[in-house]
C-alpha cells in the first residue's frame, strides 16, 4: 500500500494574500464546500486574529465543513492563538498552525529576538494551541534561509511541545528542488523524535519552482504539501493543488505515496475561485488551462486519433473537462434553479435571497438561451457582490459608438440615498462609460488592470470583467458580468469602488 499524501489547501488564507483578491464571508464558505468536494484534506480558512471579517469567515466554514479539517494560522502570539481556537471551537475536525520566523535575517530584522527567545515562544505557542485542539501544525518561518542546526533544535523542542505537524515553508521562494528535498531528508533524519510528526512543505513560486520544490520534498518523506487552487497567493503564487496532485497520480511509477482527492472536481474548483477572486486562468496553465488538452499541430492531432496516448499523459475527463452542459432555460422554475444550485455547493439563506437569484436568473435567459453551469456560477458571485452593503450603485447606463465619431457615454449612479447623472467622452465606449462613471464618484484611484473573458462559448455569452484599483496602497478588484462587455465593465468598476469605500483592512499575517 502507498503513503498517504495529506493535501493542505491555503487558498482561503494564502490565496488571499494576492492584491485584490479579498473573499467575503459567504465566499470563502462556497470555495470550502468546493474543496470539501474535492476532498481536501485540509482546509485553511483564515488567519482569525487578523481581523473581525476574517475571524468570523474562519468560525463560518468549521461550522459549514464536516468531512475535511478546518485550519486557522496564528502567529506564536497568546491572543492570536486564543482567537483560532475560538474560531474553530464548532468545527468538527480542528487544527491551529502557528509560526514563527527562523532565518537569521528575520529573527535579527523582524522579531529582533535570540535564538532562544524564538525557541521560548514557539514551544509556549504549541502548548497553548495544545489547550484547543491535539492537531497542532508550526512552521518556522522562512525556513529555506535557516540555519540547518537551529531548525533541528526548535522542531525537536515543539515536537516535545506537541506539534503533530512540521511545515517546512520556502517563504520567499528561493530553494531549488535538489537542495530541498536534501533539507527535508536531512531533518527527518537528525531530528530525535522526526517521527512523532508528518513533515509538510509550503513552497512560494518567485522562480517558478514552487511544485518542483514541493515534489522534491515529497520524494524524500514530506507527506503534507500546502498548496493553492491555480496557484493562487501572494507574489508570484504558492505551489498549485492541480499540479502538485496530477503528478502524483500521473507519475505513481514515481511517488509512493498518493492522494484521496476526488480529481473530477478540479476544474470546477478552479473555475469558481477564479470568477470569486477576478484572477484569471492563463489558457496554457498546466491541467486548467482552457488549451491544457488542446491539439493544434496536424501531427499531434493524428496520433491523438489514432491512440490518445501518443500525446496525452491524462485524461481531461478525470480533471472535470467535459463539454458544457446546458443545465436550466427560460422555462426552468425556481425549484429545479435552486437544486442546481445546492448542487453547485450554494445554499440560500431566505426567500428573499433565492427570490432575487432567480430573477437575475430569468433576466439572463431572455439574453442568453443555453444557461451552463459557469454562467450559474458567475450569477451568484453578482449576487453575492450586490448583497454586500453598497455606498455606489449602477442605475443607467447609455452609450454611443460608432465609426469615424467619438464614443460618449451618459450614466446615473446612485451615491448613498441620491442619484447623479454625467456625460463623458472616451478613446472607446468602455472608456467613455468608466470616465463617466469617475466624474461622479471622483474617487482618486488609478485603474491597475482591466480584463474580459468570456464565461462561456458563443457570441452570446456572458463576458466577465475583472478591473483592480489601487488608491493609497489598498489594492481591491472588482467583478462585473454580462452578455453586454460595457455593463459588465461598470459593473465590474462600481464593485471595485465600493471594496475601495470599505476602509476594513486586514492584518497581514507576516507583519
Amino acid at each position: 500500500m502507498k503513503d498517504k499524501l495529506i493535501i493542505f489547501d491555503t487558498t482561503l488564507r494564502d490565496g488571499e494574500q494576492s492584491p485584490g483578491a479579498s473573499m467575503t464571508r459567504d465566499e470563502k464558505v462556497r470555495i470550502a464546500r468546493a474543496l470539501e468536494r474535492l476532498k481536501v484534506d485540509v482546509i485553511e480558512a483564515g488567519f482569525p486574529a487578523a481581523s473581525a471579517g476574517d475571524f468570523e469567515a474562519v468560525q463560518a466554514v468549521a461550522e459549514a465543513v464536516k468531512d475535511s479539517t478546518v485550519c486557522g494560522l496564528a502567529r506564536a502570539l497568546d491572543r492570536d492563538i486564543d482567537r483560532a481556537g475560538e474560531a474553530l471551537k464548532h468545527a468538527k475536525s480542528s487544527r491551529i498552525h502557528t509560526f514563527i520566523a527562523t532565518s537569521p535575517i528575520h529573527m535579527q530584522m523582524k522579531l529582533k529576538m535570540s535564538p532562544e527567545q524564538v525557541i521560548e515562544h514557539a514551544v509556549k505557542a504549541v502548548k497553548r494551541a495544545r489547550q484547543y485542539t491535539d492537531n497542532v501544525e508550526f512552521s518556522p518561518e522562512d525556513a529555506g534561509r535557516s540555519e540547518e542546526d537551529f531548525l533541528c533544535r526548535i522542531l525537536e523542542a515543539v515536537i516535545d511541545a506537541g506539534a503533530t505537524t512540521l511545515n517546512i515553508p520556502d517563504t520567499v521562494g528561493y530553494s531549488i528542488p535538489a537542495d530541498f528535498g536534501a533539507m527535508i531528508a536531512s531533518l527527518r533524519q537528525r531530528i530525535p523524535n522526526a517521527d512523532k510528526a508528518v513533515f509538510s512543505v509550503h513552497c512560494h513560486n518567485d522562480l517558478g519552482l514552487a511544485v518542483a520544490n514541493s515534489l522534491s520534498a515529497v520524494m524524500n518523506g514530506a507527506r503534507q504539501v500546502e498548496c493553492t487552487i491555480n496557484g493562487l497567493g501572494e507574489r508570484a503564487g504558492n505551489a498549485a493543488l492541480e499540479e502538485i496532485v496530477m503528478a502524483i497520480k500521473t507519475r505513481h511509477d514515481v511517488f509512493t505515496c498518493d492522494t484521496r482527492l476526488d480529481t473530477r472536481e478540479i476544474v470546477t474548483c478552479s473555475k469558481l475561485i477564479s470568477s470569486i477572486t477576478g484572477f484569471p486562468v492563463q489558457p496554457n496553465k498546466a491541467i486548467v488551462g482552457a488549451n491544457a488538452f488542446a491539439h493544434e499541430s496536424g501531427i499531434h492531432q493524428d496520433g491523438v486519433l489514432k491512440h490518445r496516448e501518443t500525446y496525452e499523459i491524462m485524461r481531461a475527463e478525470d480533471v472535470g473537462w467535459s463539454e458544457n452542459r446546458m443545465v436550466l432555460g427560460k422555462h426552468s422554475g425556481r425549484n429545479a434553479f435552486k437544486s442546481r444550485m445546492t448542487e453547485l455547493g450554494f445554499e440560500f439563506h431566505s426567500e428573499s435571497e433565492l427570490n432575487d437569484a432567480f430573477y437575475r436568473f430569468k433576466q439572463l435567459a431572455d439574453k442568453k438561451h443555453e444557461i451552463f453551469d459557469e454562467d450559474l456560477q458567475a450569477l451568484i458571485t453578482e449576487v453575492n457582490t450586490d448583497s454586500e452593503e453598497e455606498h455606489f450603485k449602477l442605475i443607467a447606463l447609455k452609450v454611443c459608438s460608432e465609426t469615424g465619431e467619438t464614443p460618449s457615454a451618459t450614466v446615473t449612479v446612485k451615491v448613498g440615498e441620491q442619484e447623479f447623472s454625467a456625460d463623458s467622452e472616451g478613446s472607446g465606449a468602455v472608456d467613455a462609460g468608466l470616465k463617466a462613471i469617475d466624474s461622479i464618484v471622483k474617487s482618486g484611484a488609478s485603474l491597475e488592470l482591466y480584463s474580459v473573458n468570456s464565461i462561456t462559448n458563443g457570441t452570446d455569452a456572458q463576458g466577465e470583467v475583472t478591473v483592480r484599483l489601487e488608491k493609497g496602497g489598498r489594492v481591491v478588484n472588482g467583478l462585473g458580468a454580462d452578455t453586454d462587455i460595457v455593463i459588465a465593465s461598470a459593473k465590474a468598476y462600481i464593485n471595485a469602488l465600493n471594496k475601495l469605500e470599505n476602509k476594513g483592512v486586514k492584518q497581514h499575517p507576516q507583519v
